[in-house]
C-alpha cells in the first residue's frame, strides 16, 4: 500500500484525490441511471380508451393525390373517403397543407352496424345512427349524449406524406 502511495504521490496525486473521484464517478452513474428511469416512467404510453367492440385491423394503403377523386384533399380543410381500407373505411382529411390525418370511418360510440359508417359533412363525420358529430380536425365527438354513455374518440390511423403520396396503416 504504501509503494501505491508513493507512486501516486510521484505522479502528483494524492489517494485523498483518487477517493474524492470515484466517489464522484459514483455519483455521477447513480444520477444518470436515476435520470433513465425517469425518464422510461414519464415515456411510458397512455392508452386512450377505446371502444371494445370495433377491432384492430392491419393494413397498408397508398392514397395518390393526383387522383381525381382525392381533388378535395390538396386543399386544407379538405377530406375524402377510402373504402379499401380500415373497416367501414377511412376518412382523410388536409389539416394544414402539409400535415393529414386519417380516421376510421366506423363510429366509435356505439356497435357497428349498418348506419354506423360516418359521413363526411364539411370539416365534420357525421353518424347517420344517433346523429353524432365529430371533429375530422381532432377526432373529438362534439355533440356528446347528456348522460355521458359515449366518451370515445375517433380512431386515428398513421400517415406518411412523400411528394403526392399519402400512406395510410395501422
Amino acid at each position: 500500500m504504501l509503494e501505491i502511495e508513493k507512486s501516486l504521490a510521484g505522479a502528483g496525486i494524492s489517494i485523498k484525490d483518487t477517493k474524492l473521484n470515484s466517489s464522484i464517478k459514483i455519483g455521477k452513474a447513480l444520477m444518470l441511471g436515476l435520470l433513465y428511469l425517469g425518464f422510461g416512467i414519464s415515456c411510458s404510453k397512455t392508452s386512450i380508451s377505446r371502444n371494445p367492440y370495433i377491432s384492430n385491423v392491419r393494413f397498408d394503403y397508398q392514397v395518390n393525390l393526383n387522383l381525381p377523386q382525392y381533388d378535395d384533399l390538396r386543399f386544407v380543410g379538405g377530406s375524402a373517403y377510402v373504402y379499401q381500407a380500415g373497416l367501414k373505411g377511412i376518412l382523410i382529411f388536409n389539416l394544414n397543407g402539409r400535415n393529414f390525418l386519417a380516421w376510421e370511418a366506423t363510429c366509435p360510440n356505439h356497435i357497428p352496424r349498418e348506419c354506423s359508417r360516418l359521413e363526411i359533412n364539411g370539416v365534420l363525420a357525421e353518424c347517420s345512427c344517433e346523429g353524432y358529430q365529430y371533429s375530422l380536425a381532432n377526432g373529438q365527438l362534439l355533440n356528446p349524449d347528456n348522460d355521458g354513455n359515449n366518451p370515445y374518440p375517433m380512431i386515428n390511423y398513421r400517415v406518411e406524406v412523400f411528394d403526392s403520396f399519402l400512406y395510410l396503416s395501422n
